[in-house]
């Protein structure tokens, strides 16, 4: 609860900001690390020097980041790197607390989940002018651009999409052959695979559902998916509680207990993969980047990694997934060294090299062609729905500077309380579309 009031305080600042109200922030002495406040304009500087860089999946990506950094060293000696990892589930109070109190990077790794919570505090550098001038200006996936300047709230570009994940339905090939069954490709494949491959005498399941942290987004992604609403908003209101998105969820969320284990309300995603790795489940919807974890444990004949199921005439409705890029900070000394930085990290090469290693999407297009990707058939697929003619992504709000406090600490609890039954899918989705009418509005007013 102390991080929810934390937030919400941080939150109210960064309206005041939008507003133009001063927010009282102490700038420091800075050189050419950056470390200046959110009230710190900051400079291009020489081009040269030092810069820090945030990886904010510190340890996961720490490796191939190193390897990167190493590289453009290699290719420009006059700027050195200096590398700070962060783990992912403190980046985001990383940030905040040096957006009041000092310390910002020149340049770091901001998700889409949280750009618009720094972007409104003035912390980051729009950078639609760069990138137009850039070697990169036509070389990025104009799905994740959108996804990114969507997520910084839609009238300017905070961040430079370096790959995105995609939701992907994991089926157990073996168990799909000797039960006689197509890949569930469709929802009502899905469906009918879940009821035929469960039987709870044996603790056999043909699902295993995500009722604890993180909920919400595949909770919606099931929702929009079958529905086929392709907004997020009608005018000023949510489509969340459209009651097509209500049937949709009523018939998901029905598989509880009936063909998944009951354990699963309290399933975050470690659980939920590694209770899949280890039994004899017939299918998980998570996304890529489990596809290790799924080939140590079962081997690769055993599964397949497909894009979540399409509607009967193969029309693909998918909420947008987090994309994770990389900000320019507005404090920095030195921001012409760093928008090289990322220049050189979304080049074809780099960025292949740094999505290989993470089992995502590259978000430069050349990178996406190259032959790893053409090998690793989750990845290959999930690009391709990505891409397809027929996939339409629904922009989910991340913009709104309550996004992670509704979606997260406000109705993950009410998703379980759907499972259990104490609380219906209509209750639920009206509760959840009352709250992001608010914070639409307040937003809105603000803006």
């Amino acid at each position: 609860m102390k991080r929810s009031i934390r937030v919400h305080r941080s939150r109210r600042a960064a309206v005041a900001v939008a507003l133009g109200s001063v927010l009282a922030l102490t700038a420091t002495a800075c050189g050419d690390d950056g470390s200046g406040s959110a009230g710190d304009k900051g400079n291009e500087g020489s081009g040269k020097g030092t810069i820090t860089f945030w990886d904010n999946n510190g340890g996961v990506r720490t490796d191939i980041w190193k390897q990167i950094i190493a590289d453009f060293e290699k290719q420009s000696p006059d700027i050195k790197v200096k590398y700070v990892g962060i783990p992912a589930a403190s980046a985001q109070s990383k940030y905040d607390t040096a957006i009041q109190g000092g310390g910002l990077p020149d340049v770091g790794g901001v998700g889409t989940a949280m750009l618009a919570e720094v972007a409104v505090q003035g912390a980051l550098e729009p950078l639609d002018s760069r990138l137009a001038k850039s070697s990169l200006n036509g070389k990025l996936n104009q799905n994740l651009v959108d996804s990114s300047r969507s997520a910084g709230g839609g009238d300017k570009l905070y961040q430079i999409p370096t790959s995105s994940n995609n939701g992907t339905l994991w089926y157990r090939t073996d168990l799909f052959k000797n039960a006689g069954l197509d890949a569930p490709t469709t929802w009502a494949k899905f469906y009918e695979a879940a009821d035929k491959l469960t039987d709870q005498a044996k603790n056999e399941f043909g699902f295993t559902i995500r009722g604890g942290e993180g909920s919400i987004a595949p909770a919606l992604d099931a929702a929009y998916s079958q529905s086929g609403i392709t907004s997020f908003w009608n005018g000023d209101k949510t489509t969340v509680n459209d009651p097509r998105n209500v049937a949709a969820l009523e018939r998901f969320v029905a598989l509880y207990k009936k063909d998944t284990p009951s354990a699963d309300v309290n399933n975050d995603f470690t659980k939920m993969v590694a209770q899949w790795d280890s039994g004899t489940i017939g299918m998980l919807s998570h996304n890529l980047g489990s596809y290790q974890d799924h080939l140590k444990a079962l081997g690769a004949d055993k599964f397949r990694g497909l894009p979540n199921p399409t509607q009967a005439d193969g029309t693909r409705v998918q909420i947008s997934n987090p994309v994770d890029g990389l900000s320019l900070f507005k404090p920095g000394k030195n921001k012409a060294a760093a928008w090289k930085f990322i220049e050189f990290a979304l080049s074809h090469e780099e960025n292949s090299k740094f999505n290989e290693s993470a089992g995502q999407i590259p978000a430069n297009t050349e990178a996406a062609q190259d032959a790893w990707i053409q090998q690793a058939e989750p990845t290959r697929l999930a690009a391709q729905a990505l891409n397809g003619e027929d996939t339409k992504i629904v922009q989910l709000p991340y913009y709104l500077p309550d996004w992670n406090t509704i979606s997260k600490s406000d109705n993950e609890p009410n998703f379980q309380k759907v499972l259990l039954g104490k609380l219906t899918a209509k209750e639920f989705l009206d509760t959840l579309a009352d709250q992001l009418n608010k914070a639409q509005a307040d937003w809105k007013a603000h803006h």
